[in-house]
């Protein structure tokens, strides 16, 4: 057999509906119809340059603040960059963004720094934006199922 896949979610969730968010992120990734992708949360102020380069693809969440990403997002930003730099060329990923304003800040601080990693975006950003609906955690959830599907698949 094969060896599995991995795919890193780097997700702060500092509110119990952030947790929701994360939690359904990875049920998603871990989907019983998938089984050749390991997927794993590792919160940004504990994930570090060896989980990063562990990864096969990686899933960013994060909440707004202030119109960018959290602080927490922000340093495990910081702290992989350079190590990252040079051998993570071409990693897929895609973001959720936990957005009370428009997320718009946010998403363009991701796209700079993952740009710079030359980091291969695999799907718009989500923004889940305004009141809190259920429906954000069933997108999500979706959004874990697809990335791993298509890890597993060899599609990214």
């Amino acid at each position: 057999m094969a060896e599995s896949k991995h795919l890193l979610i780097v997700a702060h969730n500092p509110s119990p509906n952030t947790r929701k968010l994360c939690e359904a992120t990875l049920r998603g990734a871990r989907h019983p119809d998938i089984d050749g992708v390991e997927a794993k949360h590792i919160p940004p102020l504990e994930a570090g340059p060896d989980d990063v380069l562990w990864a096969d693809a990686i899933i960013l969440g994060t909440t707004e603040n202030f119109g960018y990403m959290s602080g927490a997002l922000k340093d495990f930003f910081d702290r992989i960059y350079y190590p990252c730099l040079e051998h993570t060329e071409a990693l897929p990923f895609a973001a959720w963004i936990r957005a009370g304003l428009d997320g718009t800040g946010t998403k363009i601080a991701i796209d700079k720094i993952t740009t710079g990693l030359k980091w291969k975006p695999v799907q718009e950003t989500i923004i889940l934006h305004g009141e809190y609906r259920d429906e954000f955690e069933d997108r999500c959830e979706e959004l874990g199922t697809l990335m791993a599907a298509s890890l597993e698949a060899g599609i990214i």
